[in-house]
């Protein structure tokens, strides 16, 4: 994300959140804007596609906490669109005293890199050395929806991204091939207008260079000047075996490209998984439920049962077995980050037909006859308060 954008882009009104919102309120904002506007559901929409990346660059500053807290930082201290420095010959920061731009926001970043001075350096000057430095490309989300083999197993699956990129014709430069941008002589390459008021200097963004420090006489037809063009790319993505619903992959460096040969970003895709209509989830386990018939139950019986993806297995019941009973089968759930997979869990359910014949109802009869001493409800009695 460019200066300027953090300067005069909004990314609170983007999302229609409040400054001093939740990352909760940010995501489910962002989830509901970004679903609404996607392009698979926009086909041919270019207002619904260009609302969609306003929504994801507005998300991907606002749900990390550095680049928000940089991000506010920035619409605090520019937001009026000038800064006071002191003038004058000292060593301190009083009113009679020098003041280094350039110190001011290389501290701000705690000598760790990447704090207001790598923020803004490239727009207010400061050092050489800190315009120079690299910068990290930003962070892109996306969704995909799987299956549920392919959530259990893993899967690769295209992602169709519309990114900003390096402009191929002019190579970044913002120039019509064959000729370069030259150095801004209003603020001798600074990016910085400054002027003079009582005892202090006010430094505005140059306005004959818009605060790049240079200028551009014959665009590049291409990219109008800008240096980068969005491309729409299509990339494989492998999303690991076992993800489960809503959980959300940072795949590293297969976000927005970094400027300067800084790395890219990240591309974080949150998952959604569609239900399977006969296996269900526990953990690493897998869930299945298998209708037995009462005689099965009653005097116990081998049955096959299924498994996602594989042969079925023979299953031992044993007799007496009621329904709800679980029986586990081991190693084939879900896979583990440790090469392992979790279990089967298979529940019995007594199915009982809606319709008897003749033969099956007498029999039934005879062995309703034969129990007629047994009360499974036996041990209810009394349990209302009445003997």
């Amino acid at each position: 994300m460019s200066t300027r954008d953090y300067i005069e882009k909004d990314y609170y009104a983007a999302l229609g959140v409040s400054k001093s919102a939740a990352q909760a309120d940010i995501k489910k904002a962002y989830r509901a804007l970004a679903q609404k506007h996607h392009p698979d559901r926009n086909k041919g929409d270019a207002a619904a596609e260009e609302k969609f990346k306003e929504v994801s660059e507005a998300y991907s500053v606002l749900s990390d906490d550095t680049k928000r807290k940089e991000y506010d930082e920035a619409r605090s201290l520019f937001g009026s669109g000038r800064l006071r420095q002191p003038s004058g010959g000292g060593g301190t920061t009083s009113t009679s005293g020098t003041f280094d731009f350039g110190d001011l926001l290389g501290g701000a970043g705690g000598g760790q890199g990447g704090g207001l001075g790598d923020l803004f350096g490239g727009l207010f000057g400061g050092s050489g050395r800190r315009t120079a430095q690299p910068r990290r490309g930003g962070d892109i989300s996306s969704e995909v929806t799987l299956d549920f083999a392919e959530a259990v197993e893993g899967a690769t699956v295209p992602l169709r991204m519309t990114t900003p990129g390096q402009c191929p014709t002019c190579y970044g430069s913002g120039a019509k091939p064959g000729t370069m941008p030259r150095v801004c002589p209003v603020c001798s390459g600074t990016g910085i207008s400054s002027k003079n008021v009582g005892g202090f200097s006010l430094a505005d963004p140059c306005r004959e260079c818009r605060g790049t420090g240079r200028l551009i006489d014959d665009p590049c037809p291409n990219c109008l000047g800008d240096g980068q063009v969005r491309t729409e790319r299509v990339i494989n993505v492998r999303i690991p075996a076992g993800v489960a619903d809503g959980q959300r992959i940072r795949l590293k460096g297969k976000g927005q490209p970094g400027d300067r040969g800084g790395p890219n970003g990240d591309l974080n895709v949150l998952v959604h998984v569609t239900p399977h209509p006969v296996f269900g989830r526990r953990d690493d386990n897998l869930t299945l439920s298998v209708p037995v018939t009462f005689p099965e139950a009653a005097l116990g019986a081998t049955v096959s049962v299924p498994t996602l993806g594989g042969a079925n297995v023979s299953l031992k019941i044993p007799p007496g077995t009621t329904t709800g009973r679980t029986f586990r089968v081991k190693g084939r759930g879900v896979p583990r980050k440790d090469g392992t997979r979790g279990d089967l869990l298979v529940s019995m359910e007594v199915s009982v037909p809606p319709q008897l014949s003749a033969d099956a109802k007498a029999a039934l009869e005879a062995y309703a006859k034969a129990t007629a001493g047994d009360d499974p409800r036996g041990h209810l009695a009394g349990t209302d308060g009445t003997a």
